[in-house]
């Protein structure tokens, strides 16, 4: 087999093995989700499966990659500096507070820390629906120094997320209005809503509005909020088990438009 070796590598979560020539050169790969081995010349076709062999499960489709669809085509086009999908939940504090670290003060912790975490806990939840066929952005910039908390796009539709300290405290809801502990009331829900009308309008897409708790002791709302979804952060799971909305091609389309930058400039 000339010295063909299997490489392993990691791509948005999912396992690909790569094989490679003596040189360092791609000749194929198994793709083990989509069972199927890509082969970029036919000629080294059986030293190719011959190498894969031990690592082969069940039957598989080999021949040449598929055409790329419009979707992956915006994504391999797509500038680094344009592109929102490496964000992690929670990536404008982070750098926010790299930046300005704050004093630490021992009665009144920094407010942006606790945000932080509501949105690293929204957002963890979020990202474990990619599964079940969910694409998620997270921490979207707006004009005016505003910011999308989480996008998430899949089988039920889109949603736009806000996240939401809470803190084992009592969260009381009265649309518009929500209060947190002894705090004061504000109107929060106004601003889920407005979220989801900008990302409606820079999608061109119906976006649902989601205010997602983290950490409260528990929820009263006195009636059910116009639009707006609410769950705490452990319920986010919900949001995998609801489909027949859009198809899996929609699901890259929009989550391909949604993570280019220039998508939110006019919103």
């Amino acid at each position: 087999m000339d010295g063909l070796r299997v490489i392993p590598t990691w791509r948005h979560g999912q396992e690909r093995l790569y094989v490679c020539r003596p040189d360092g050169r791609n000749i194929a790969w198994y793709d083990r989700e989509a069972a199927r081995v890509n082969l970029l010349s036919e000629d080294r076709r059986e030293d190719v499966l011959d190498v894969l062999r031990p690592f082969l499960t069940g039957s598989v489709t080999v021949g040449p990659p598929p055409v790329p669809t419009p979707a992956e085509l915006a994504r391999l086009t797509l500038h680094p500096d344009d592109d929102l999908a490496p964000n992690r939940p929670g990536e404008a504090l982070m750098i926010a507070l790299d930046r300005d670290p704050g004093r630490t003060r021992r009665l009144r912790p920094d407010p942006r820390r606790r945000a932080l975490e509501a949105e690293q806990a929204v957002g963890e939840a979020l990202d474990r629906l990619e599964g079940a066929g969910w694409r998620t952005l997270h921490s979207i910039p707006l004009p005016g120094g505003d910011r999308i908390h989480h996008l998430a796009i899949g089988p039920g539709g889109l949603y736009c997320v806000r996240a939401l300290y809470a803190g084992k405290q009592r969260v009381l809801i009265a649309d518009p209005m929500v209060t947190v502990g002894r705090g004061e009331p504000y109107a929060l829900l106004r601003r889920v809503r407005a979220d989801a009308d900008r990302a409606s309008h820079a999608l061109t897409a119906e976006v649902r509005p989601v205010l997602a708790l983290a950490g409260p002791a528990n929820v009263g709302v006195t009636a059910p909020p116009r639009e707006v979804r609410i769950l705490r952060a452990e319920e986010i799971v919900q949001l995998g088990r609801l489909g027949g909305t859009l198809k899996p091609a929609d699901v890259e389309a929009l989550h391909a438009i949604a993570r280019d930058r220039h998508t939110w400039l006019r919103v």
